[in-house]
């Protein structure tokens, strides 16, 4: 009698694939998965999680071998992230999580994209002008990666909202811009027993900080009340970029279980080529 498991269905369907290091592989293609998901009625996620763990790579991540191995990919296709923030910082975060296949991605944004978007924002084109944050973000993840949750809520994430969201992720990003509701975000994560990864700019330099529960943060060191630095200083693209590609690994180092225990900060100024890790 045929396997007729969603298993059995992705085995026989399966291929080889020869790795630019000569290594061959059984990977299984996203047409392949889109038919098995069909067919048994269950998300795309689903059946990369049944691929992944039938020692089977979907072809999208077989470039995140051997970086990231077959365990650690399940563990992130059933990961959920809290994303605060879709401007700068959060559309390039958001791109990088959906390409490495985290699973469910709750992203909070209250905000359209303007003409002063454009000069760094990802998700910010032309096009997408006046538009809510939150639906271009929609828009790019289906592109990206259909294994992918996203689910958008259009709105500023305030008091008890952040404490509700973060009890229900795995890790929380921020991404805030400027000062005024970090230090709420990082309460609430802490209150939440979920590890917080965090990121600003301001001008040629920013951070990013991996802050523990119950740990100290950057901003526990920042006056809320003031402008953030990044008024005044401006954001270049690269600049953005940098800062969201650490938060990205950051973030999937910690759903990972490599990262995470130690509150660290990683301060670096492109103007002048400086670098440094900072523990807390």
């Amino acid at each position: 009698m045929a396997d007729e498991t969603l298993a059995g269905r992705l085995k026989k369907n399966a291929g080889e694939t020869r790795r630019p290091d000569g290594l061959s592989v059984a990977t299984v293609s996203m047409a392949t998965i889109k038919d098995a998901a069909l067919a048994f009625g269950v998300p795309v996620r689903e059946v990369e999680v049944a691929a992944v763990e039938n020692g089977l790579v979907p072809l999208r991540y077989l470039r995140n071998q051997d970086a990231i191995p077959s365990e650690r990919q399940s563990e992130l296709l059933r990961a959920r992230v809290l994303l605060v923030g879709l401007g700068g910082l959060g559309g390039s975060i958001l791109e990088h999580l959906a390409r490495t296949g985290v699973g469910r991605i709750v992203a909070a944004d209250g905000d359209r994209f303007d003409e002063t978007n454009l000069n760094r924002q990802l998700l910010a084109t032309v096009d997408s002008v006046e538009t809510m944050k939150i639906e271009a973000a929609r828009a790019r993840v289906a592109q990206v990666n259909p294994a992918v949750e996203f689910v958008g809520i259009a709105a500023f994430l305030v008091g008890t909202d952040f404490v509700d969201r973060c009890r229900a992720a795995d890790l929380v990003i921020d991404a805030l811009g400027g000062l005024k509701d970090r230090l709420a975000l990082h309460r609430a994560a802490a209150a939440a027993g979920k590890v917080l990864v965090t990121a600003a700019v301001a001008g040629w330099t920013g951070y990013v900080g991996v802050v523990p529960p119950g740990a100290a943060g950057p901003a526990d060191f920042f006056d809320a009340a003031e402008p953030g630095a990044e008024d005044s200083l401006g954001t270049p693209s690269p600049v953005v970029a940098l800062a969201a590609s650490f938060a990205a690994a950051q973030a999937v180092r910690v759903l990972c279980g490599v990262a995470g225990t130690e509150s660290a900060v990683f301060f670096f100024d492109l103007e002048n080529d400086y670098f440094e890790k900072v523990s807390l």
